[in-house]
């Protein structure tokens, strides 16, 4: 079926059977998170939340980067205080979505990247591609609700390591380590979160927007606490001039 949106990066599919695909394409960008990049997201998560018919939603990338987190240049406008941190009421967006959401996460997904798969009911990671919390590296403490997101797919103890060492891990390295629903070999990634939206789409959309709405309460509670936190440990962290210098030498695309 054709896209339901004509965005350049970011667009919506469906099908019949309520499953909708919610699919990021900037290429060349590798879906960095940059200011108008950002503004399509927020475009289609507003519109899949009031579509009726959605009973199941997947998110995914491109093969080999899921979402790259932000941009060199968005990092250093938000340091230099030319820009706001918009980008935090994504993970609010598809933490609000009314049905159950599956991020298939085939490609690498960094910083903002991984808060943004972190964000759904249900992921799929690919063995080969890597995962970071990478905000730490750049002299900033981490965002979008990250410092407790990553607490539904880990312990608390992995996900501190994680965060503080700013360290990068294949997805085989987190196999047995952590509460990721799979971790795949990447060419079948798509495949399994498919299989899996199928069977969720065979339920009634009431039960499963109940359901969600009960299954995701916690998380939700817990994204508001932490957004003020967090934001306060921005405040302070990007007020540093030295965090300009770290950002340029230590960023990875």
């Amino acid at each position: 079926m054709p896209p339901l949106t004509e965005n350049p990066f970011v667009t919506i599919q469906a099908d019949s059977t309520g499953i909708f695909t919610l699919a990021m394409g900037d290429i060349e960008g590798k879906n960095a998170l940059t200011p108008h990049f950002v503004e399509e997201l927020v475009e289609c998560l507003s519109l899949l939340k009031a579509n009726t018919d959605l009973k199941v939603l997947v998110i995914k990338g491109l093969n080999d980067v899921f979402c790259s987190g932000a941009d060199l240049k968005t990092l250093i406008q938000l340091c230099k205080r030319e820009l706001k941190p918009v980008d935090i009421i994504l993970s609010k967006m598809i933490l609000d979505i009314p049905v159950p959401v599956i991020s298939a996460i085939e490609g690498h997904a960094i910083g903002g990247g991984l808060a943004l798969g972190l964000c759904a009911d249900i992921a799929v990671l690919a063995e080969e591609s890597r995962y970071g919390c990478s905000f730490m590296n750049m002299g900033f403490t981490p965002g979008m609700g990250i410092t407790k997101l990553m607490e539904h797919y880990m312990s608390p103890a992995i996900a501190q390591e994680m965060q503080y060492s700013g360290k990068f891990y294949q997805g085989r390295d987190l196999i047995g380590k952590t509460n990721f629903n799979y971790i795949l070999p990447k060419k079948v990634v798509l495949e399994k979160a498919y299989e899996l939206a199928e069977n969720i789409a065979e339920k009634p959309r009431k039960a499963l927007m109940v359901l969600k709405r009960y299954q995701s309460m916690e998380r939700r509670k817990l994204f508001e606490e932490t957004y003020s936190i967090e934001t306060m440990m921005h405040e302070i962290t990007f007020n540093e001039d030295e965090i300009l210098k770290i950002i340029k030498e230590n960023y990875v695309s």
